[in-house]
């Protein structure tokens, strides 16, 4: 039976993409946040699993934790703390937070009283880039945690008066 050299290469890429798959997966199947405590009544775990990067130490990560909101005109914030906890005998970190969703702001008059969907947040933290661990929260079941990771810049020198 002669097989076509195309239906061949495209035989080989599927059974490559599906052990690329296979290898990726076994790689995240392996994340243990086991050790981590399991969540209070009216909270959620959730964690960021960070992909391994060049120069880790150069980099950090900036995390958000709040939630989507109908707000008008005004300049938000969300009232709460993140507080940091050590998972004892493992020497990891964790964070938990402590936050009924109440917001606050400024008082500006809005002139059209429009309200938008908007995610308002807790005051943002920046933690070392570590691909190594997960970063692990227990929050509210209705907040959520966002991130973004900062990466330098050329450094640039101060200007002198």
């Amino acid at each position: 039976m002669k097989f076509s050299k195309t239906l061949m290469t495209g035989l080989a890429m599927m059974i490559g993409m599906n052990a690329f798959a296979q290898k990726n997966a076994e790689k995240f199947a392996k994340l243990e946040i086991e050790m981590f405590p399991k969540a209070k009544e009216g909270y959620k775990q959730v964690y960021i699993q960070l992909p391994i990067a060049k120069n880790e130490n150069d980099l950090k990560v900036e995390f958000f934790v709040g939630a989507e909101k109908m707000l008008d005109c005004n300049k938000h914030f969300m009232m709460g703390e993140v507080k940091t906890q050590d998972l004892q005998g493992w020497g990891y970190t964790y964070y938990d937070v402590e936050s009924k969703g109440e917001v606050g702001g400024t008082l500006m008059g809005c002139p059209d009283q429009k309200l938008t969907k908007q995610f308002v947040n807790l005051k943002p933290e920046t933690v070392r880039y570590n691909s190594k661990l997960p970063l692990v929260f227990y929050i509210p079941k209705d907040m959520e945690v966002r991130y973004r990771v900062l990466r330098p810049d050329a450094m640039k020198k101060a200007v002198q008066r």
